[in-house]
């Protein structure tokens, strides 16, 4: 007898956001303002009008509906926060199923909304929660760019336990991070989403200490994720490589990168 896995949706990890009902907007938004505001290519066009089923406009975080002030520097300005919900569109063909390329379509999202977005995009069974910082352009007038990559995380899929998944909801909780400005807010929620990440690592859920603590850990995954790419593919090479003293190397190389691996491991 197999026990069928829990199935998680984007109300459950709305719900353990803890967001008042003031901020509550739950209105359907139509696939045509993503299309204008965030599908350079007709490539992404047909990405969008093929892949995404639904547009959910689930919350807006502002300083008068959550109790946050907002934030400006000469970097950015976060006078509001969005929560959406995504469910993409499975087609079948052939009896197998074929699902859209959710990695682009996220950051697609995040490229169109001008504000800071906290994403939940539905593919079939899993959810994947992603946030992406928002700046101003260098060299082109009121026009918003993202800032840095897509931070994002699959759910419950990512954490390598109940326990880390239960401590890792509790730890979204509105009242759980910081409350001075939007902005601290938002990098909070990067920052436990960061911490998920970690513990598919280290077995174990822990939020920074301090911003210091939460960059260290950022830079410790980035080089988590360059070690094992580089462990990859000395692995698949010294197992095609028939001379002997060529297989020695990699080895030997492989070696020092796993030494490096373990020693950025202990950084999270």
């Amino acid at each position: 007898m197999t026990v069928a896995e829990p199935t998680m949706g984007p109300q459950d990890i709305v719900l353990a956001l803890g967001l008042p009902d003031g901020c509550r907007v739950d209105q359907r938004v139509p696939k045509k303002l993503l299309l204008e505001n965030g599908a350079p290519t007709a490539a992404d066009k047909r990405l969008i009008n093929d892949g995404i089923e639904e547009i959910q406009w689930v919350a807006a975080l502002k300083p008068n509906t959550i109790g946050v002030s907002d934030y400006s520097d000469d970097l950015r300005e976060y006078l509001e926060m969005a929560g959406l919900t995504v469910t993409l569109r499975g087609s079948s063909e052939k009896g197998e199923a074929k699902q859209p390329n959710a990695v682009r379509l996220a950051e697609l999202v995040h490229r169109a909304v001008p504000y800071p977005v906290l994403l939940l995009l539905k593919s079939g069974q899993s959810v994947t929660l992603s946030l992406a910082h928002k700046r101003w352009a260098q060299n082109e007038a009121d026009k918003i760019v993202l800032d840095g990559g897509v931070v994002s995380v699959a759910l419950p899929h990512d954490a390598p336990s109940e326990t880390v998944f239960s401590a890792f909801t509790q730890a979204l909780s509105l009242t759980s991070q910081p409350q001075t400005t939007l902005f601290g807010l938002y990098q909070g929620w990067i920052d436990s989403v960061q911490a998920l990440l970690a513990a598919r690592l280290t077995g174990s859920f822990k939020t920074a200490d301090s911003p210091e603590q939460a960059a260290a850990r950022r830079q410790a995954l980035q080089d988590c994720e360059r070690l094992e790419l580089e462990a990859t593919r000395l692995r698949t090479q010294a197992a095609k490589e028939k001379q002997l003293a060529r297989q020695v190397e990699l080895n030997l190389a492989l070696k020092r990168v796993q030494a490096q691996l373990a020693a950025a491991r202990q950084q999270l």
